[in-house]
């Protein structure tokens, strides 16, 4: 489990995707720290598993389905990635309750600067925009964000000073791809009221009682 907020912007040293799974080296120092084989890291907010660390770097495998679902297999040498180790129990929950299950692929539509903020627009799968909420939860690379504004296709966040130069997002360019997580409870109370509705799941008695 993580919480969104980014502990270090790490830089992507070697990346070999293929169609039976890939591997990915990232060098990185704050991460690193008490961080052993088998920990698990989120990188630009899909969780993987540290396999190896050396010389200032961690290696994980990145699996077929994780290559399908998200944008790691776009990576290559030289690209900067969002890093964030699995939050301690008993730690701070700065950011929101993150997975790091990527739900679906968004796109930056595009930004614009809004007073001392930048006010970025990304269009997003119908399953996250379905999760979706004003002022609500979502996570945009690993970074946890709150949805300012949303539309028929899209949903817009704000992106302040001290985000912009701790995260890689106002680094990307119109028609970037950007891993999406929507928020984690509603993706359970989406599924439980799906149940109940359908008539396969809660009864009305059920609900109550949560």
């Amino acid at each position: 489990m993580f919480t969104g907020i980014v502990e270090e912007v790490g830089r992507v040293t070697q990346a070999r995707p293929g169609a039976g799974g890939g591997t990915i080296q990232v060098a990185c120092k704050v991460v690193l720290e008490g961080t052993r084989p088998g920990d698990s890291i989120m990188v630009n907010g899909a969780c993987l598993t540290a396999t190896e660390l050396t010389g200032g770097a961690f290696k994980a495998d990145v699996s077929p389905e994780t290559l399908a679902v998200t944008t790691l297999g776009r990576l290559k040498a030289g690209d900067a990635v969002n890093l964030e180790r699995a939050v301690a129990l008993g730690g701070r929950l700065g950011g929101h309750l993150v997975s790091g299950h990527v739900d679906g692929v968004g796109t930056l539509r595009g930004a614009r600067t809004a007073g001392k903020a930048v006010e970025m627009w990304f269009d997003a799968p119908a399953n996250v925009l379905d999760l979706s909420v004003p002022k609500g939860s979502i996570a945009i690379e690993g970074v946890s964000l709150t949805i300012n504004a949303i539309d028929g296709t899209g949903f817009s966040v704000m992106i302040i000073p001290h985000t912009g130069v701790h995260t890689t997002l106002l680094g990307l360019a119109a028609g970037a791809g950007v891993n999406l997580e929507a928020d984690l409870i509603g993706k359970y109370v989406a599924r439980l009221l799906k149940g109940y509705r359908g008539g396969g799941g809660l009864t009305e008695a059920d609900l109550l009682k949560l």
